[in-house]
């Protein structure tokens, strides 16, 4: 008998295995945090578990650099473009992870639980920005949102975070239910599932969407903009924002929107979707009153986390000019905005973290949340740079980069962009962006007119906050982020040579 068939396989199981790899460890530390939690309740140790399992899991994505296909079965494909940006989800956990160490207590507070949350929520988005299905597409999603609610929930016993909580559940089913509509109807035209098969057969000369085919992917995209904050889809966010602990609110806006708008990007040029002019045109109108909107109301806010939450906002809506280009340069733009995207919301809610007291009961128990709120008020920040110089820095650099100014990362990032959308022609996008990012410099400059104006009090719960020093791990993580800010501003080249790899890969 002839043993290369056998021989085959077996390679190919273990080429698979190795693809897989970075899921397989995220997976893998989730279920030994969650027994380490179980037989030993001490939070030191399951938080050094769960850096260690995100450590390995990045370390992996090295492995399956040498496979000949990245296509895993029909559910995920594992090309540089997925790689890149599960390594980005995966490093933005890690940094939530260190932020929430002393946020909820430290040593004095039982709250082990959060950290296999963490872990499950990487999970989800790492399966959501490999899939090439809508079955797993479904499951990475519900893996995420799942996770999402029981980690803005978690202070159970505390207002705000609880509101916000079912706030987000009740819109993750909402959209849920719009998206699985959605999937159902294309199917029912199509007869298949996978991104690939729906943009072949959409290719061919009669391929074209029916009434109901056109209506799922309206529905489709309605229901990502929902978990997008998109308007007139946005309405939750600046409420989930304010209530959710602050290290969990960065990471709504990192890990959970960075994947959904990767698996849509990855979505678009598969399935072809892009090719219907009025799927375009409704993401084109949805853009420029994302721009317009989140920026227009963030004039409004006087509360820290509000601001960021509109800011958002309209950052998701700077990403989407980039991502109607629907070309390699789009893909490039539209990481490396992200990318940027990523260091910035990490860093600006990495400062409101350090400064807010958190949520301990101090009796080394149960967890219960006893903080009333984060300092996230803008009287919080009247003359911080007076009392933490080098804290008033850190988020001054942020703010900076939101606003696209140059020497940081946000300034390149937004020039790919407006490159992209001028090279598509996508002129109305264009001037929105630039119109939305004037208006942004006005909120941003407010803030940091606040943080170094002398002679202004801060709110005395603020004053009070300003004598507990930060962790060194907490410290570090923020230096961390400002460096590579200003770096990968100064001298973008080396990640543009990565982008440029999971570009050809899409495309």
């Amino acid at each position: 008998m002839n043993p290369m068939p056998s021989a085959l396989h077996s390679d190919s199981l273990h080429f698979d295995l190795l693809a897989l790899s970075p899921l397989i460890l995220l997976a893998a530390a989730a279920i030994v945090v969650m027994l380490a939690a179980a037989f030993y309740r001490h939070p030191r140790p399951v938080m050094m578990l769960t850096l260690a399992g995100l450590v390995l899991s990045v370390a992996s994505l090295f492995l399956p650099q040498g496979r000949a296909s990245p296509q895993v079965t029909a559910l995920l494909i594992l090309d540089h473009y997925a790689l890149f940006f599960i390594g980005l989800i995966v490093v933005a956990t890690f940094v939530v992870t260190v932020l929430c160490y002393r946020y909820f207590g430290g040593d004095e507070s039982r709250h082990e639980a959060l950290y296999i949350l963490l872990l499950l929520a990487a999970l989800g988005g790492g399966v959501l920005v490999a899939s090439s299905h809508f079955a797993s597409f479904l499951l990475g999603l519900e893996i995420l949102s799942i996770s999402l609610f029981a980690l803005i929930a978690y202070p159970r016993f505390t207002e705000h975070p609880l509101e916000a909580g079912i706030k987000y559940l009740i819109l993750a089913g909402f959209s849920s239910g719009l998206l699985l509509f959605g999937m159902a109807l294309v199917y029912a035209q199509l007869g298949t599932m996978q991104f690939v098969k729906i943009g072949t057969m959409l290719a061919a000369p009669d391929g074209a969407l029916e009434l109901y085919g056109l209506a799922g992917l309206a529905l489709i995209v309605t229901g990502v903009g929902f978990k997008l904050a998109l308007v007139p889809f946005h309405m939750w966010t600046p409420d989930v924002y304010e209530g959710a602990p602050a290290p969990i609110t960065a990471f709504i806006a990192t890990v959970s929107k960075g994947a959904m708008l990767a698996l849509l990007l990855r979505y678009f040029l598969m399935a072809g979707a892009y090719q219907s002019q009025s799927i375009t045109l409704a993401l084109s109108l949805i853009a420029v009153a994302t721009i317009l909107v989140g920026n227009l109301l963030a004039l409004l806010q006087d509360n820290i986390k509000r601001i960021l939450a509109y800011s958002s906002i309209a950052q998701l809506g700077y990403l989407l000019v980039g991502f109607l280009a629907f070309d390699r340069l789009a893909i490039e733009a539209v990481a490396y905005f992200l990318t940027a995207y990523f260091v910035t919301m990490l860093g600006a809610f990495g400062v409101v973290t350090v400064l807010s007291d958190g949520f301990n009961d101090g009796s080394g128990g149960e967890f219960h949340g006893a903080a009333e709120r984060d300092s996230d008020r803008l009287a919080d920040y009247a003359g911080l740079f007076w009392h933490r110089p080098w804290l008033a820095g850190v988020f001054t650099a942020m703010l900076l980069s939101l606003a696209g100014i140059p020497l940081t990362m946000g300034f390149i990032g937004k020039f790919y962009i407006l490159t992209a959308g001028v090279e598509a022609s996508l002129w109305i996008p264009v001037i929105a962006l630039v119109v939305g990012s004037i208006i942004a410099l006005f909120y941003y400059l407010r803030i940091i007119t606040v943080m170094y104006a002398p002679g202004l009090e801060a709110t005395r719960e603020a004053i009070m906050l300003r004598v507990v020093s930060p962790s060194f791990a907490e410290s570090a993580t923020l230096a961390a982020l400002a460096l590579l800010l200003i770096w990968l501003g100064i001298f973008p080249a080396q990640l543009i040579g990565v982008l440029e790899g999971a570009g050809v890969d899409l495309t």
